[in-house]
């Protein structure tokens, strides 16, 4: 489980989103069976997504947040509901990196790569989700969402995204927020901010000490604010037999007879949760009976 908190500046100019899931990251890695620096691509990914999902203000609303950069891990896609529950998955969960020279980090950017794009669909029930991309910014996650937002929303936009991970590998802090500016922010407000955001704490390290709050705390400091809501999130995948029926139906009756002629059964995999469904001959040739009906 994690915890997502929203705050506000009291003269409304500012906006921030904070998330706090490194429960949520660790059952990623889990099922994923993901190698340190797929742990931290993934979790900043699944953490940015998250904000990003639980912003969306219509029911059942969803948000998809994919990045594909060139480099060895592949793809990242990430799917949140509208609170901020989410799931994901890397094409290449098997790929290792050193640490990088420079600074002892997990060299993330050089998994993600840097020569492609950020993509998010919106899903709020209108015929077709709405999709936005801009060109990645240094493969790093949380400065491309950045870049995203300020493009696409056309208000300035702050992101950190930060995924610890202990020397076992399992997670010990993940989390991350995203601060927005109101087009009426005073320069003063603007200046403080952005000081406030360099001079911050290493993200990871006041997660797992101090807490969210904290984080707000220091991003706003100085200036007047209140909290406005927190809510819980976590992993969560929606996949079930009848979801994974109603795609094997949507192959038609000659792709499902196929299939029974050359394997005679069928098992099915959840790219998000690794959970597998089964289908025996019988089962199939019903489903392809009922196929050939439609």
């Amino acid at each position: 489980m994690g915890k997502i908190l929203r705050a506000v500046t009291n003269d409304g100019t500012a906006k921030i989103s904070v998330i706090t899931a490194p429960d949520m990251v660790e059952r990623a890695r889990e099922i994923h069976h993901l190698h340190p620096v797929g742990t931290a691509a993934l979790g900043r990914t699944l953490c940015g997504a998250s904000l990003l999902g639980e912003m969306l203000k219509e029911d059942n609303a969803a948000l998809t947040l994919r990045i594909q950069g060139g480099g060895p891990i592949g793809t990242i896609l990430a799917v949140s509901d509208n609170v901020g529950n989410v799931r994901g998955y890397v094409s290449h969960p098997e790929v290792d990196l050193p640490i990088r020279e420079r600074d002892g980090k997990l060299n993330v950017s050089g998994a993600v790569g840097r020569e492609g794009l950020l993509t998010v669909s919106r899903d709020i029930g209108l015929r077709e989700p709405y999709s936005g991309s801009s060109a990645l910014v240094s493969g790093e996650i949380a400065e491309d969402i950045a870049a995203f937002l300020t493009e696409s929303d056309q208000l300035g936009s702050a992101c950190a995204l930060g995924v610890l991970v202990n020397p076992d590998g399992s997670v010990k802090a993940a989390g991350g927020f995203i601060m927005q500016l109101m087009p009426n922010a005073a320069e003063e407000t603007v200046k403080a901010l952005e000081d406030n955001i360099f001079l911050m704490d290493q993200l990871t390290t006041i997660l797992d000490e101090d807490g969210a709050e904290t984080v707000i705390a220091q991003v706003f400091k100085g200036l007047a604010w209140h909290k406005t809501a927190e809510s819980d999130m976590a992993y969560k995948c929606y996949c079930s037999r009848q979801r994974v029926e109603r795609a094997l139906l949507s192959l038609g009756a000659d792709e499902l007879e196929g299939i029974l002629r050359e394997q005679g059964s069928c098992h099915m995999t959840c790219q998000f949760c690794d959970a597998v469904y089964d289908f025996d001959r019988q089962q199939l040739e019903q489903l392809a009976a009922d196929a050939r009906k439609k």
